[in-house]
């Protein structure tokens, strides 16, 4: 696949998990560019901007987090939801990183952390997280966010959201769990934020697989492949039940 949108291959050091974003043992990060680059995709479709912005399968929150970072001036509210209540809670504390206070205090204990321990790493990522700070306040400051303990396939109430972006289990260190479909889980998160995402909401699910199947007679908007990775672009409304 050739790169649309994030065509410059910037460094994005800064954004790598366990940096300033925080991570944990089971929880993946994502290739950030590939993450710019889907998010664009799915404006794209959307047309309207800021949007709302929420993943369903948030894991520790780190792709959620890097997209409010890089692209806050065209999103206005990022939902972070999860079945697994740890997960959410590490996600809390990496969506704090979308305000200007929850970075100055990931700065502090970064160097708290550097004098304390004596390495220059610590140094590096706390001017990463001031670097950060000063980009987030350049594209518009504070981005509202929210985060809650939710079984994807059991969502019941409309969530307003115009954008959804989610990387899905795939086995190795994550896996499905809550009320999953055995046979075909995809299709049955499909189902689910069709029926509580407004009609004209994208969704973009992203997999390490060569392919991601629709249900039978779904059209996707995009397909992407990189890598190992693929990814899939529908709206919420062909894939209601």
């Amino acid at each position: 696949m050739g790169y649309r949108y994030a065509t410059e291959r910037a460094d994005h050091s800064a954004l790598a998990s366990g940096q300033v974003l925080r991570s944990a043992p089971g929880y993946p990060g994502f290739p950030v560019r590939l993450a710019s680059e889907l998010l664009q995709r799915g404006l794209a479709h959307v047309h309207d901007t800021p949007v709302r912005l929420w993943d369903p399968c948030c894991g520790g929150g780190y792709l959620v987090t890097v997209l409010g970072l890089l692209h806050r001036d065209r999103v206005s509210h990022v939902r972070a939801s999860d079945v697994d209540a740890d997960a959410v809670d590490l996600a809390a504390r990496n969506l704090e990183l979308l305000t200007a206070s929850g970075l100055a205090a990931r700065e502090a204990e970064l160097r708290r952390s550097a004098r304390d321990f004596g390495r220059v790493a610590f140094v590096e990522r706390a001017e990463a997280a001031a670097n950060l700070a000063a980009g987030l306040a350049a594209m518009g400051g504070d981005l509202p966010h929210d985060t809650a303990v939710a079984d994807v396939f059991a969502l019941d109430e409309p969530v307003d959201a115009d954008l959804v972006v989610t990387d899905v289990p795939y086995g190795e260190m994550t896996r499905w769990s809550g009320a999953a479909p055995g046979e075909d889980p995809v299709g049955g998160l499909l189902a689910s934020l069709g029926r509580v995402l407004p009609e004209r909401a994208v969704v973009v699910v992203a997999a390490r697989t060569r392919r991601i199947a629709l249900p039978e007679g779904v059209r996707a908007l995009e397909r992407v492949r990189v890598g190992n990775r693929s990814a899939v672009l529908v709206r919420a409304r062909d894939v209601a039940p």
